[in-house]
């Protein structure tokens, strides 16, 4: 059966070059149906050259969980998981079929309780026979526990628990708040500082109110964490997994990229060719922010606001990768402020050990940093954000009883097959796309 599937696939790769492929402006049903096979081809093998490429050098596969009582990046933009609802909407059928008790019962049932008690009380007291006390301590077991359903139905109340005028999460599931994930970092750390370099690709979530061409509300992402590595080491890394990327594409997946080439974008397999062969630019933020400011005098327009402490935004990338360098730009040394508060602080306490890996076409690609291992610095970072402490005792436990330096970062995998297809949405480069007022299926 194998070689019979392998027989067909051949076959349909020489049937795919001999025809002439319609233009992208056809309607016909064999042009539709090959973008998507192509990407899923193109997104099977970057998925197998990213555990190639860890595997190769020594990282170890870890499965960081999907749900989670803490929130990586501190933006607070998660996906709550609870059946609070469920169980409040289900208990609200449940009393239109099968009423709760009124207060009139309750008190005829515990009077009855009332006089139970005292006939066994009498019984007892006139040295009856023990059978007839028997039967009456039946009877007054009965009565209790019919007190006891009662009340526990009597005191139902339909709607959400609460306690203190706030919603009781002690009887959710976990028993507290828990959320999807947005990263596997927080816990793919613990498994750094015992097994050195470890990664983690997984499903995260962000509940993220944006209908842009660059966001989703599921998505992958591939997360590394090296142990004993600074920012350079981290920069390092991402270059070099970015580039064993680009170029396993061009060795393993050539035919469907010359086909995103004719039908998608010429310039991509050109583009996959120059990162896999070019040494990454590396300029810190300040030095990014003074070439935009200098491109704003020389008569360049951009939308947002250029000046030190802004996020970069996606313009302001592209810019930087497309026509200033024209080629990938790692940016590092974040202004604290705008950077999650596991990133280790600088020396000059204004700007973090961070960097973002940004590329042609796309942008943003990579987010990382080198993580602060100190455990009083990093208790103020999560203070300063307004974080409560509870949620992250487990990490900084992490500081508190031994660490190392330690550094990883994160690469959105939809936005690797964008850069690399030339695709303008992301929502085409995943099956099933999830975003804002959309999840079929």
């Amino acid at each position: 059966m194998f070689e019979e599937i392998t027989l067909i696939k051949s076959f349909l790769y020489s049937v795919r070059k001999a025809i002439s492929m319609p233009t992208p402006h056809s309607s016909s049903l064999w042009f539709l149906l090959f973008p998507i096979s192509a990407v899923a081809r193109i997104r099977n093998e970057l998925s197998f050259a990213t555990h190639s490429f860890f595997q190769e050098h020594g990282f170890l596969y870890v499965h960081t969980p999907i749900i989670t009582t803490s929130d990586c990046e501190g933006a607070g933009e998660m996906f709550q998981v609870t059946t609070l609802i469920n169980e409040a909407e289900k208990l609200e059928r449940e009393l239109i079929v099968n009423p709760p008790p009124s207060k009139a019962d309750v008190e005829a049932a515990r009077l009855m309780d009332k006089e139970k008690g005292e006939a066994v009380a009498q019984l007892k007291a006139s040295k009856a026979n023990k059978q007839d006390i028997n039967s009456a301590v039946a009877e007054l077991k009965r009565a209790r526990e019919n007190v006891s359903k009662l009340e526990e139905r009597f005191n139902l109340k339909p709607g959400i628990p609460k306690k203190e005028g706030k919603i009781d999460y002690g009887q959710d599931f976990f028993g507290r708040q828990a959320f999807l994930t947005v990263s596997g970092q927080l816990q793919v750390e613990t498994y750094a500082c015992a097994l050195s370099s470890v990664y983690t690709f997984g499903p995260t979530f962000r509940a993220e109110q944006s209908h842009t061409s660059r966001h989703l509300a599921e998505f992958w992402m591939v997360e590394p964490e090296i142990a004993f590595a600074d920012l350079k080491d981290d920069m390092n890394c991402a270059e070099a997994y970015v580039k064993y990327l680009c170029q396993w594409l061009l060795d393993k997946c050539l035919d469907d990229m010359e086909f995103m080439a004719k039908h998608i974008d010429k310039s991509c397999i050109d583009r996959l060719r120059l990162v896999a062969s070019t040494p990454f630019v590396r300029i810190s933020y300040t030095e990014a922010v003074e070439l935009l400011q200098q491109a704003v005098k020389d008569g360049k327009k951009f939308e947002n606001k250029v000046e030190w402490g802004i996020d970069l935004a996606s313009e302001h990338e592209r810019y930087l990768t497309e026509v200033k360098f024209q080629k990938p730009v790692i940016v590092y040394n974040y202004p604290k402020g705008i950077k999650a508060f596991y990133m280790r602080l600088n020396d000059d306490s204004k700007t973090v050990a961070a960097m973002d890996v940004l590329v042609p076409k796309v942008g943003e690609l990579i987010g990382g940093s080198q993580r602060e291992e100190r455990y009083e610095n990093i208790k103020e970072r999560i203070l300063e954000m307004g974080l409560p402490l509870e949620p992250y005792e487990w990490y900084l436990d992490l500081r508190r009883f031994g660490t190392v330096k330690h550094s990883g970062f994160g690469l959105g995998f939809e936005r690797m097959i964008l850069f690399a297809t030339g695709i303008d949405n992301i929502r085409d480069v995943i099956p099933f796309p999830r975003y804002p007022g959309r999840a079929d299926l």
